[in-house]
C-alpha cells in the first residue's frame, strides 16, 4: 500500500471525528436570534422557559481551551436558531477518541511486504445546556451569568 493511500485512510479517520450536535425539544422553538445575543446561565432566572436540551461536541483535537471554547460556541449557535436568548450550562467534558491506523502484510511467491501502524490519541470536548428564551425585563442576577472568555490577542 503506498504512503499517499495511507495518508488518505489516516485523514479519513479524523473526519469521522468532527464535531456534531444533537438536541431534544423541551418546548416550543421561537424566531431565530444572533448567536451573539445567547447569555450562558449557571442556572436559569426566574421566568425563563425551557426551549430544548443540547448537547455539542468539538472537533477532534488534543484537549485545549480552544476545544472548549468551539464546543460552547456550538451550543450558543444551536440555541441561536432555536430562538433561545440564554444556554444553562449544564456541564462540559472531555473524551478521548483514539485515531489509529494499520496497514497490513503479506507476501506472494518471492515478493513480501511490510505494514505501517501508528496511533494518536486525541479528545473531543463535550458542551451539555438547556436552551432557554429568557423574556425581556426579566431581572436577572450577575451571579447566574457565565463569564465569556477573554478575546484571544
Amino acid at each position: 500500500m503506498s504512503f499517499r493511500i495511507a495518508t488518505a485512510m489516516f485523514a479519513a479517520m479524523l473526519v469521522a471525528g468532527c464535531a456534531s450536535s444533537s438536541k431534544v425539544m423541551l418546548g416550543q422553538a421561537r424566531a431565530p436570534v444572533d448567536p451573539a445575543q445567547v447569555q450562558v446561565y449557571r442556572t436559569a432566572p426566574a421566568g425563563a422557559q425551557e426551549i430544548a436540551q443540547l448537547e455539542s461536541k468539538s472537533a477532534v483535537g488534543f484537549g485545549t481551551q480552544g476545544q472548549t471554547d468551539a464546543a460552547v460556541a456550538r451550543l450558543k449557535r444551536e440555541a441561536a436558531a432555536l430562538g433561545a436568548n440564554g444556554i444553562v450550562l449544564i456541564g462540559v467534558g472531555s473524551s478521548g477518541s483514539p485515531v489509529g491506523m494499520s496497514v497490513g502484510a503479506g507476501s506472494y511467491g518471492r515478493h513480501s511486504g511490510g505494514g505501517l501502524s501508528m496511533g494518536i490519541p486525541t479528545t473531543q470536548k463535550q458542551a451539555a445546556g438547556v436552551a432557554i428564551y429568557v423574556p425581556p425585563g426579566t431581572a436577572v442576577d450577575p451571579a447566574l451569568v457565565v463569564p465569556e472568555p477573554a478575546p484571544k490577542n
